[in-house]
């Protein structure tokens, strides 16, 4: 598929200070641990290692003042994470910013596809 067939969207990054910066990946990895209840299946969605999606949570957790994940190691009873009520707000936040920007440039976004070259 050509890039003048495929929908136009935006991306958001928030930097929010000195080598702290909230994204969509981020976003998307916040997102899989509230909707599977775990870090290791959440990167599975995003087709990312363990190692990878712990080293953003830890690093996400110590962006914030509270951490925005709990989790607690497996073994016999199984492990298992969260969202702490920090990191609902913050992912919160991110998705509300993201649609307002989405809004605010959606008919320049569609012009400047609209005035892609067509292959």
């Amino acid at each position: 598929m050509s890039a003048a067939n495929r929908t136009p969207r935006l991306s958001l990054r928030a930097v929010l200070g000195a080598n702290v910066a909230l994204g969509p990946g981020k976003a998307e990895l916040l997102d899989g641990v509230r909707e599977t209840g775990s870090i290791a299946a959440a990167a599975r969605r995003m087709k990312m290692s363990y190692k990878r999606a712990w080293l953003l949570i830890d690093e996400l957790n110590r962006m914030f003042d509270m951490p925005l994940i709990d989790a607690v190691r497996g073994g016999r009873e199984g492990g298992g994470a969260r969202l702490t009520d920090r990191g609902e707000e913050v992912l919160r936040r991110y998705r509300r910013m993201e649609a307002a920007c989405a809004d605010a440039v959606a008919e320049d976004l569609n012009a400047l596809h609209s005035a892609l070259r067509r292959c």
